[in-house]
């Protein structure tokens, strides 16, 4: 079984375009191309010397000794916190820039929850010089002031969304507006594997340099190109595509995905959707989508800015029916947890989306030769003020 997309934007029956119609040239123009642009030879250039030269890559693959230890397994940690901007979401901005400057397009939207993808899309839309708006959940734009500031000294007009619970999920429906009343001049920027294809694909083929440095540092450091295990956590989804893209198809790798429970999978207040979601259609997607009986979709909620979607990439919600990935969730308490057990033993302080990821260690058991590569999405800076009012 290929766990790819396929030629008509679907990865098994999670996947396509559903979009209103003003739409579907902008749509259908970027399918069209975007693989014939990526693909070519002086994009690849440009992509790689900005990887290289601006973004800091190859984010380092370390061997986490001290967690090894508590573990009793073999641990490493992709370090995409170190890359410029402090997550993984520079891959895809860097990546996405570059199109729009081919596809002639001079106004840039993106939207943002824990404010890693605004302040990455700011920092490349101050790097090629244009405008940029960035839409942000009013409760975000609360609880990730650090971040707001950011993108606005790097020259992005930051949009606060008071509509929903004023997070991700209303963000990404205020910046989708906005492209139907700008459809000509704009490309939205999605920050992850989500919206209609060719996004999910898309994004995940820019988060793809994730696995291929580790295949390679894999091999420098242990003499073998994959692990038994790899894990990330999960909101929309792009850092673990990422992550998984090079094994999809390798059956001697076990994917384990991270969702965030809230405050259980069992209550109100839970981001889990691959575990509480129903196929249904969000922001042009068919996948997995918390919902009620009457098919309204419910608010979602996680500690963590950038998990709490109620939606999931087409991409996990096929890994997960097929069963090639495992998913797990994690509550507040429990990333809260093992945020502070990477700090005092291995010295870094992660983002509490990474937190989640790390959480999994308290509910799944590893065997001691078993090589495992966790990929921590971000660094821990933006989360400074909820770690200091719950330590």
């Amino acid at each position: 079984m290929d766990y790819n997309v396929n030629s008509e934007g679907f990865y098994g029956e999670f996947g396509g375009a559903y979009i209103p119609e003003i739409l579907y040239a902008n749509v259908e123009n970027l399918k069209t191309n975007y693989r014939q642009i990526i693909d070519s030879p002086d994009f690849r250039q440009e992509f790689d010397s900005l990887m290289r030269d601006y973004v800091g890559r190859p984010s380092p693959l370390y061997f986490a000794s001290r967690l090894s230890e508590k573990y009793s397994t073999r641990i490493y940690l992709k370090r995409e916190d170190l890359n410029h901007t402090g997550s993984h979401k520079i891959n895809n901005a860097v990546g996405q820039i570059l199109l729009a400057q081919r596809m002639n397009k001079t106004r840039i939207i993106a939207e943002t929850g824990a404010g890693q993808h605004g302040v990455a899309t700011a920092t490349v839309c101050a790097l090629t010089g244009k405008k940029c708006v960035i839409y942000m959940g009013a409760t975000d734009v609360a609880r990730q002031a650090l971040n707001v500031h950011k993108m606005q000294m790097l020259g992005a007009e930051v949009r606060p969304v008071h509509s929903g619970n004023k997070t991700l999920k209303d963000a990404t429906n205020e910046a989708i507006r906005d492209w139907c009343c700008n459809p000509s001049d704009t490309h939205y920027i999605i920050g992850s594997i989500v919206g209609p294809h060719p996004y999910p694909d898309m994004v995940a083929r820019f988060q793809s340099i994730i696995s291929s440095e580790i295949k390679q540092q894999l091999t420098a450091q242990e003499g073998r190109d994959y692990p038994d295990f790899l894990i990330a956590c999960v909101g929309g989804g792009s850092n673990a595509a990422g992550t998984f893209y090079h094994y999809l198809n390798d059956s001697r790798v076990k994917l384990v995905g991270v969702e965030a429970a809230g405050l259980g999978v069992d209550t109100a207040e839970t981001a889990a959707t691959i575990h509480l979601g129903k196929k249904g259609i969000i922001h042009g997607s068919c996948t997995f989508v918390m919902q009620n009986d009457d098919g309204q979709i419910t608010e979602p909620y996680s500690i963590s800015a950038g998990l709490d979607y109620p939606g999931i990439g087409p991409l996990h919600a096929n890994l997960s029916v097929s069963q090639r990935a495992e998913y797990f969730a994690v509550t507040d308490s429990e990333a809260l947890a093992a945020a502070m057990e990477l700090t005092r033993l291995e010295g870094i302080i992660p983002a509490l989306e990474s937190a989640h990821a790390l959480g999994v260690f308290r509910h799944k058991t590893f065997r001691p030769n078993d090589l495992t590569v966790l990929t921590l999405s971000g660094r821990g800076d933006k989360d400074m003020e909820t770690y200091i009012s719950r330590f």
